[in-house]
């Protein structure tokens, strides 16, 4: 069996290594160059997003039978072409939904910092509500910052008991984080769902946070509020265009990341380890490996709080984990020099909240770091 897998795939030879069957063979390829020429004796493609996966991709190739990208978002994948040729096809949902949320998490803790914002008195409205949607509502919520969330599909889903709101009251809130997929036609397109004209609604003390997909905003719209003066406050870490980016935008944002915010080392490598268990089943192969045997300890794997928390520890105990900043600014130095593409190829291993024991002392009773993610003693 040859296993073709993207070579940002983290343990990817540990997990797929293990199944020896009919004497595996593993290569790893470069996503944005992958070639129909490179799949054409293919068994098992796994992909991240950065791989188109359609007809002009595979028309070479007739013994395909798995198709996996190690992602939350498909609009990469052609799904219909691929059950028109029975090819099996799984997908990561939510693998990296906790990363994103921690992102997101940071990002507001550094401008909170910035401008003296009291994280308590702001509203965030959530786009989207799926997994990494849910996953920012609990941070939030264990934080006890108030939250709206508007997703119109789930809206109608009787076994989801959440509020929902509407898109234009989500907009009116404080904090916009965007969590949707890109979808370019259907009942809810989110294709430029920030137009030019919701975006010149927006207010100048608003700040918006985008984590999904670049076309979800029309960047060019953005770019003329900004320079128009208008005050809103932008933490991007998705472009329109992909890995072409509008680059006079950067100059207007707080924070400018290159599409990264799911790129935890556990993030990441819960893709992995969900395409494994998929192919597993696929060819009625026990699953042994696990993730959890294969993450190193993190750098600081364990701290003690001696006091109550505040929003002066959470500043630290974010930091300590994940400074954003440190993103913000290798994507500002080195984008001209290194290209999209090659800051995410070398992205420097980030934890997850989880990698972090946090014990509390007799003097700090609160638990809402653990709630927030941090490890229990």
């Amino acid at each position: 069996m040859k296993i073709l897998f993207d070579e940002n795939m983290p343990y990817a030879k540990e997990f797929f290594s293990d199944l020896v069957v009919n004497n595996t063979e593993l290569i790893a390829f470069s996503g944005r160059d992958l070639s129909a020429e490179q799949v054409l004796d293919a068994d098992v493609l796994l992909v991240r997003s950065i791989t188109q996966v359609d007809e002009a991709l595979l028309n070479k190739n007739q013994k395909l039978s798995f198709v996996g990208t190690a992602t939350i978002g498909t609009d990469h994948i052609d799904q219909t072409y691929l059950a028109q040729r029975d090819i099996a096809f799984h997908s990561a949902p939510g693998c990296n939904a906790v990363s994103v949320a921690e992102y997101v998490i940071s990002a507001l803790v550094i401008l909170a910092e910035r401008y003296l914002l009291d994280l308590t008195k702001l509203s965030v409205g959530i786009v989207g509500g799926g997994n990494t949607g849910t996953r920012l509502s609990e941070k939030l919520s264990a934080l006890g910052i108030q939250y709206k969330i508007c997703d119109p599909l789930l809206s109608s889903d009787i076994n989801d008991s959440r509020e929902f709101v509407s898109l234009e009251e989500a907009l009116e809130c404080d904090v916009i984080s965007l969590h949707v997929p890109k979808v370019i036609d259907g009942a809810y397109p989110t294709y430029h769902l920030l137009d030019e004209a919701r975006l010149n609604n927006l207010k100048d003390e608003q700040i918006l946070i985008s984590a999904c997909r670049g076309e979800v905003i029309d960047n060019q719209a953005l770019l003329e509020l900004k320079k128009s003066g208008h005050g809103l406050k932008l933490v991007l870490d998705v472009w329109e265009g992909e890995p072409r980016v509008l680059t006079p935008l950067i100059d207007y944002t707080e924070i400018a990341t290159a599409h990264i915010a799911g790129y935890s080392l556990e993030g990441k490598a819960r893709g992995t380890e969900m395409l494994y268990q998929a192919l597993c089943q696929h060819i009625n192969i026990e699953p042994v490996c696990q993730l959890k045997t294969l993450l190193p300890s993190a750098s600081i794997s364990s701290v003690e709080l001696n006091q109550e928390f505040n929003e002066i520890v959470l500043n630290q105990l974010v930091k300590m984990v994940y400074d954003v900043r440190r993103d913000d600014a290798i994507f500002r130095q080195q984008l001209s020099s290194q290209g999209f593409d090659a800051l995410r190829k070398s992205y420097p291993t980030r934890r997850e909240f989880s990698a972090v024991q946090v014990i509390l002392s007799l003097n700090a009773s609160s638990d809402v770091p653990h709630r927030l993610g941090f490890r229990k003693a």
